[in-house]
């Protein structure tokens, strides 16, 4: 059975196709293509969770893309990672405030006792099931490494 981020994803990719729109189109055939590829590698059906972290990891690469390219100052490749980066966030569920994100991870160092940078793992095992997807993983990490710091 085809998870319900799946079949939204294939719906957008044929009204992108009537309406003839080819950069959202090719955007929509490379998700598709990448949630095919992890389909057939691993021989089994993806539910929403595993579409989510495809989608997740192509929004951090074309981040870490456009970062490049903004270096190289190539802007007509930052357009297109922007436009990429935005086509994709239409699929990802809503993103938690840093307010939120903190508060999760002050529940989660008070709930397993973490007291020093030595407990960081078992946060973070606990912040990923909570918030992935939800948030920036790498801000979180960085967010938990300075509150386990000022215990």
């Amino acid at each position: 059975m085809v998870s319900d981020l799946q079949n939204r994803i294939s719906e957008e990719t044929k009204v992108a196709m009537r309406a003839r729109d080819k950069q959202r189109l090719a955007v929509m055939r490379l998700v598709n293509s990448e949630i095919k590829r992890v389909e057939v590698d691993e021989r089994r059906v993806l539910s929403d969770a595993d579409v989510l972290a495809i989608l997740t990891r192509m929004l951090k690469q074309r981040r870490d893309s456009e970062q490049q390219f903004r270096k190289a100052d190539r802007m007509d490749l930052v357009d297109q990672e922007v436009f990429e980066i935005s086509l994709i966030q239409e699929f990802m569920p809503e993103q938690m405030s840093a307010a939120e994100v903190d508060g999760v991870i002050n529940a989660l160092i008070a709930s397993t006792g973490a007291s020093s940078m030595q407990d960081m793992g078992k946060v973070m095992g606990g912040l990923k099931a909570k918030i992935a997807g939800k948030a920036d993983m790498g801000a979180a990490s960085a967010r938990v490494k300075e509150l386990l710091a000022a215990l």
